[in-house]
């Protein structure tokens, strides 16, 4: 028997309402709480993801390790150029660096680096 279930994913950052909106228009999932210090999306499925206000957030620098990324989020998609040109229309930033050809690397408003990968 599991110990604890794994519901969501918690991003620090500055503007919780806006992350809110850029993923659940990223995702097509349901903004159910929208507030200055914390804000929650949530699929149909159930899975969950959360933004927290940090007042002293700094972004983190990829691929450079002065602010390490700690975690980022891998997003599958069909078309890469479809879903590009969607993700910079919500306001993602394409990262200068990018390591591979099956993947593209952006930003989210925020600062948070996410992948766009070919399912």
């Amino acid at each position: 028997m599991a110990i604890a279930r794994f519901p969501a994913v918690v991003l620090d950052c500055p503007d919780p309402r806006a992350l809110a909106r850029f993923y659940g228009a990223l995702l097509d999932w349901t903004i159910e709480q929208d507030d200055e210090g914390w804000s929650s999306i949530r699929a149909e499925y159930g899975d969950s993801i959360n933004f927290q206000k940090v007042e002293s957030f700094v972004p983190p620098q990829w691929p450079g390790q002065e602010m390490p990324q700690q975690m980022h989020l891998d997003l599958t998609v069909d078309d890469l150029d479809a879903a590009e040109a969607a993700v910079l229309e919500l306001g993602a930033t394409r990262h200068e660096h990018q390591p591979g050809e099956t993947f593209r690397v952006f930003l989210d408003p925020a600062g948070h680096p996410f992948c766009l990968c070919l399912g």
